[in-house]
């Protein structure tokens, strides 16, 4: 095991690994910029290292700081938690040049699979079910059209390097095809710096299905059953579900087993999520994000398995703790993502935090690092907080939900709360009849 880790993030997650590793009996490290000098996850370390000033760029994603903070405390390890350089292959390269484990897959690995094409083909070879599209990266109209006439119209062009709905565009008839290509491609290269993009066919109202995964190391590999991330603005997530209310026991043990023995197959280690967009009872690969997830403890509380106890014990060489008979999922969770963002318009909103006080009881669990008198800086991801509800079916953790909502208090800036509040008791969502595009609609007609 590891004798000292250090924390390449900040907020929420920063400090969610963090106790994970005390739990273990890990020295911890945590690095900062200087907007995050009294950040909880800084005052709870073991050792804090500030490398830099606020930009990402010259902070967070400073490869070369972060190294040399490794040198200077010590840590033979680095938990890059998730955004940021978690699926960064360079940086993963680069630490185990210096004899510093990253906890997460390899290089090789993260590669492969943030390249979309590059994924979508080794998806296809592992097994996994593919949305019908292109083989590879399409660069004139002509083979565009030709591809778009053999899979039917409405299309999706994609951005092969892409995330976060950019370079994304859709093309509903041939007639739309031209502009919908040269837009996608433009918005690619000034975005990522690569304006290589591919076509898929594009489904009128799927969900959004991930399966959670891990690869033990050694050539094995589990899966930890599904989340529905259906719920999203601009291909954002906003609110999950484990299970899936859309699966039942038959179809949730078929696309697991594939997605099990797909991650043994590539030799894969540790965590993963192969993600899907699910319509009509089949499934259709999407990307495989080589990391955890902003979403994890909704697994979590299904399996009561700790996923970052697991990531630190493989790449320690030490393999899982369970095998897959042992992976057993119990109730139902939903997880409310907390911005500090306007709950209409989505504008963000940084500012001192006056009062915060989270909900308790059975089955309530915050991830969060604000804390009253915090100032939520201007320079990150909005996320404050994640509102983590268990109960024994879905009905009783909707009820579990909208009374946790009722007590959740977070004063001096705009919340996404009110916008949670709305959605428990809208009917679509007890019934749990949604797809990806329900929100964005649901707002547009300012219900």
């Amino acid at each position: 095991m590891f004798q000292k880790i250090l924390i390449a993030n900040r907020g929420e997650i920063a400090l969610r690994v963090l106790r994970a590793c005390k739990e273990l009996g890990i020295q911890t490290v945590v690095v900062h910029s200087t907007a995050d000098a009294d950040a909880m996850h800084v005052r709870l370390a073991d050792e804090s290292v500030c490398i830099g000033p606020p930009p990402s760029r010259d902070s967070y994603l400073n490869i070369h700081q972060i190294v040399a903070a490794c040198e200077i405390t010590g840590a033979d390890a680095v938990h890059p938690g998730y955004g940021f350089l978690s699926e960064n292959a360079k940086f993963a390269d680069i630490l185990a040049a210096h004899n510093i484990t990253f906890i997460g897959p390899s290089g090789d690995h993260i590669r492969i699979m943030g390249d979309k094409i590059e994924a979508k083909r080794t998806a296809k070879r592992l097994g996994i079910p593919v949305v019908p599209g292109s083989d590879g990266a399409v660069t004139e109209e002509k083979e565009a059209r030709r591809i778009a006439a053999e899979i039917g119209y409405p299309v999706i062009i994609k951005a092969s390097a892409g995330g976060g709905g950019r370079g994304m565009k859709v093309a509903h008839a041939e007639a739309d095809l031209q502009i919908a290509l040269q837009t996608a491609r433009s918005e690619a290269g000034a975005a990522f710096g690569d304006d290589a993009v591919y076509i898929e066919k594009y489904l009128e109202k799927p969900r959004h299905i991930e399966v959670q995964v891990f690869g033990d190391g050694f050539g094995g590999g589990v899966h930890f059953g599904e989340r529905d991330c259906s719920l999203q603005r601009r291909h954002q997530k906003v609110w999950e579900e484990a299970n899936s209310p859309a699966l039942n026991a038959e179809e949730r043990s078929r696309i697991g087993g594939i997605c099990a023995k797909a991650i043994a197959d590539l030799g894969y280690s540790g965590a993963g999520t192969i993600e899907f967009l699910y319509e009509n009872g089949e499934f259709y690969f999407i990307e495989m994000n080589t990391r955890l997830q902003v979403e994890h403890p909704v697994t979590e509380a299904i399996t009561g398995i700790d996923l970052v106890h697991e990531q630190i014990r493989v790449a320690s060489g030490g393999g899982l703790s369970v095998k897959q008979e042992d992976i057993k999922f119990n109730g139902h969770a939903i997880e409310c993502r907390i911005n500090a963002e306007d709950p209409r318009t989505f504008t963000p909103s940084p500012g001192t935090i006056t009062h915060f006080h989270t909900p308790g009881g059975l089955g309530i669990r915050v991830d969060s690092g604000v804390y009253s008198g915090y100032k939520i800086p201007p320079y990150y991801d909005s996320l404050i907080g994640k509102l983590i509800v268990h109960g024994r079916n879905r009905v009783e953790c909707m009820m579990r939900l909208r009374r946790a909502l009722d007590e959740f208090v977070v004063d001096g800036i705009k919340t996404t709360l009110p916008l949670f509040r709305d959605l428990v008791g809208n009917a679509d969502i007890a019934n749990g009849d949604y797809d990806i595009h329900w929100l964005e609609k649901y707002l547009a007609k300012g219900e």
